[in-house]
């Protein structure tokens, strides 16, 4: 049996790695979006401070790679199959949720977060070593100062990859407060005030060094109406708790009725699970982490402008709760939870096929454009109406997979400079290969 499960285990792993590669590849923008954009320009950049709006972490992740040959395209890529094998090989070395880890890993879900060019393909290995070193403090095996220096360089290394990482820290706090009777309660109250500290400082020694008016201008009272947020959540996390098919169809439909239903089954199924099961400490942090987490990102959109919640903002909380609820399932039914991840595969590969673009195709002909107009190399402009305009800031993602270093612009005067593109000057000279399936 163990000879067999290591077989599947393997072709798991090399199955997971080749989606991923295919998953970018066969998309027609190589799974972009906008806020890539301003990672790679971040990257591209540096040692100038582009922005603020993200921290200093992914984009310097990104930025590494790129001393090895390749341009910040590539090196996101790189960053996201990177976060793959670690988190695998870290689970195989320290015998940590290593079969849970295989399976989550393997779920379309995530598979696409890795495939990714955003922030939450490298989050997703640190929440790995927050959950092992936080685990390795409650069972005993990491005590005194060592624990305490490891649990707090977790938290602020979290942090400085996304600032929803906020959440980890007050998770982690309100843990130790919960179980306060314990070793090691103090531990995690002061690790999670060590983190608060850090972001109070990073809040006045970066952020208002190079945008002092950042904090006012993203924090605004009753952005949206709870009715709204609501059925949002509702949504998204059916869609998050969709081990097969992690997006609804945004024009409605039949479709969307299974799509949510599995999502919903599902949630329900891990409830009972976690409810009967008798859980250890470390598991009760897991899931207590998982639930915080969603529950912050939820009331944090009262006050900060986000997308709707969905599978890519909710991963680093879920993935806790996916390994723990496969961790259950594996207790129940043995190898045979593997067929979850097979068929997560398989599913994501007919979606990945259906809806199938080509980026390598798509750069070339970006390449040439951007060469034949000699803006290969310079800081590029691109005009759009709102940023709301999915489709056509479409054609400013491809563009920054070439260049990185452009930006969006809104003023229709900019259209006017030479340096600045706007949809219809891209398309009027190449054909971009779109898929079917917006």
């Amino acid at each position: 049996m163990k000879l067999k499960e290591k077989y599947i285990q393997i072709s798991m792993v090399i199955i997971t790695l080749v989606m991923t590669i295919l998953r970018f590849l066969l998309n027609e923008k190589g799974r972009t979006s906008p806020d890539s954009i301003r990672y790679m320009r971040f990257a591209h950049v540096f040692p100038e401070i582009d922005n603020t709006t993200t921290p200093l972490g992914y984009p310097l992740f990104i930025k590494f790679f790129t001393f090895f040959g390749t341009d910040e395209f590539w090196s996101s890529k790189i960053v996201g199959i990177f976060s793959l094998f670690f988190i695998i090989i870290f689970a195989w070395r320290k015998s940590f949720f290593l079969k849970e880890t295989i399976v989550t890993c393997s779920l379309f879900g995530f598979l696409s977060i890795f495939a990714f060019t955003m922030s939450e393909a490298l989050i997703l290995p640190f929440v790995f070593l927050f959950t092992y070193c936080a685990s390795q403090i409650i069972n005993g095996i990491l005590t005194g100062r060592k624990a305490f220096f490891y649990l707090s360089v977790s938290l602020i290394a979290l942090f400085n990859i996304r600032y929803s990482s906020l959440f980890f820290i007050g998770g982690a706090g309100l843990f130790g407060l919960l179980f306060w009777k314990k070793a090691y309660s103090k531990i995690f109250v002061f690790s999670a005030l060590v983190g608060v500290v850090y972001i109070i400082g990073y809040k006045f020694l970066f952020i208002d060094y190079y945008n002092t008016n950042y904090v006012n201008a993203f924090l605004e009272i009753g952005l949206h109406p709870t009715s709204k947020l609501i059925v949002e959540l509702g949504k998204g996390l059916a869609t998050t708790f969709n081990p097969f098919i992690h997006m609804s169809n945004p024009a409605g439909g039949k479709i969307n009725f299974a799509i949510y239903g599995i999502g919903i089954i599902n949630i329900v199924l891990m409830i009972y699970l976690f409810l009967s099961k008798n859980l250890s400490e470390a598991e009760k942090f897991i899931l207590l982490i998982g639930v915080v987490g969603i529950i912050f990102s939820y009331f944090i959109q009262y006050f900060y402008s986000i997308t709707p919640l969905d599978y890519r903002l909710l991963a680093p909380f879920s993935f806790m709760i996916w390994l723990l609820y496969f961790k259950k399932l594996f207790e129940i039914f043995g190898y045979k939870v593997y067929a979850i991840g097979f068929l997560s595969l398989c599913s994501g590969g007919l979606f990945t096929i259906l809806s199938k673009g080509d980026y390598l195709e798509n750069r070339k002909e970006i390449t040439k454009f951007l060469k034949e107009e000699n803006l290969e190399k310079t800081s590029l402009l691109y005009y759009l109406e709102s940023r709301e305009d999915l489709e056509k800031i479409q054609i400013a993602e491809l563009i920054s997979t070439v260049n990185p270093d452009i930006d969006l612009t809104f003023k229709p005067s900019d259209t006017l400079k030479r340096k600045t593109l706007t949809y219809y000057k891209v398309l009027q000279k190449i054909k971009i290969d779109k898929n079917k399936y917006q």
